[in-house]
């Protein structure tokens, strides 16, 4: 380094230093797109299998639009409002602890567990009781009963609506119902973190706009053959395999180790006087080793060294970290 170091830095020299370092962060103007991820929902369905899960929902209010035309001898228009995914244990707590006071018709394979249900709120429930019994208008409040006819005829809505939902799988599941009409809770018992699927649908006579909404719940993994892809494993994975897998990743994992020479220890003035040839001396001997830096900590001491043409490091001793307790 010139022995002969200016006593200031000149104008220029500010100016080339400031713009060196900047007088202000620079603001970041990089805009990333991203959707927010909610941890409290399940994410059951790959982004391939969500498009598939659109196109099964406009066949199911296809098939559900025929149904409620035969059932009621009148023309209806059917359109799914949403398809969202839930855990069950929390989709049944919020049901079976709301204030209103739904119809739930359970269902499940031929003489098997119900893994689903069809949930018909109680406006939706009365009428399509009244328009099965040629009624213009019911005086039914929402809050009352209803009567064992009235029951047997929403049974029949429920046993359309799973039809439907039978219709639009293509066969390659077949469901029948595995009870009668309840209300107030949905009389199914499914694991709390089951993967279910909910679609609301909105049910409305052609060329009127008074609309009923009501909802089919099913499990995800029932619908994964259709959505093109398997069905996911019901067991649950070992602690030994879980910790195996851990640590295979870990394993793979690429991890940057830098090696440190020594430092040294300028002013200002003495960087911005740097030329080309001008020597810095560093603050260690020339038989001490250098440092390998592992995540902040130096495990290892080396020797510089060369191989294949490249530079190198010849490690002679390990470093011993204490664990933080």
């Amino acid at each position: 380094m010139n022995e002969t170091v200016a006593a200031h830095l000149s104008r220029d020299q500010v100016r080339q230093l400031l713009a060196a370092v900047g007088s202000e962060p620079a603001e970041d103007t990089t805009k990333i797109e991203a959707s927010a991820y909610d941890w409290h929902q399940p994410h059951y369905f790959s982004r391939e299998q969500l498009g598939n899960l659109e196109n099964f929902t406009r066949e199911f209010e296809a098939a559900m639009a025929d149904k409620f035309t035969q059932l009621c001898r009148q023309n209806f228009d059917v359109t799914v409002a949403a398809a969202t995914q839930h855990y069950a244990g929390k989709l049944l707590g919020q049901l079976s602890g709301g204030e209103q006071q739904d119809y739930y018709l359970a269902y499940g394979p031929a003489k098997g567990q119900a893994c689903g249900f069809i949930g018909i709120p109680e406006q939706a429930a009365i009428t399509w009781v009244t328009q099965l019994l040629g009624d213009a208008e019911s005086e039914k409040e929402p809050t009352e009963t209803l009567s064992q006819l009235e029951e047997s005829l929403l049974l029949d809505v429920g046993a359309a609506i799973l039809g439907a939902l039978c219709a639009s799988l293509h066969s390659s599941q077949l469901f029948e119902v595995t009870g009668t009409i309840v209300r107030g809770e949905p009389p199914v018992e499914l694991p709390d973190l089951e993967e279910l699927c909910k679609i609301t649908f909105a049910v409305q006579k052609t060329g009127s706009e008074k609309r009923c909404e009501a909802y089919l719940v099913v499990s995800c993994s029932r619908l994964t053959p259709l959505m093109g892809g398997t069905a996911r494993l019901g067991h649950k994975p070992s602690a030994e395999h879980i910790s195996k897998a851990i640590v295979g990743h870990l394993q793979e994992m690429p991890i940057t180790i830098t090696a440190r020479f020594a430092r040294a220890l300028l002013t200002f003035e003495e960087v911005m006087s740097l030329r080309p040839c001008d020597i810095l001396l560093l603050n260690k001997p020339l038989d001490e080793p250098i440092e390998l830096i592992v995540e902040g900590r130096t495990l290892f001491h080396g020797r510089p060294a060369k191989s294949a043409g490249q530079y190198a490091v010849t490690i002679s001793e390990l470093i011993m970290v204490e664990s933080k307790t």
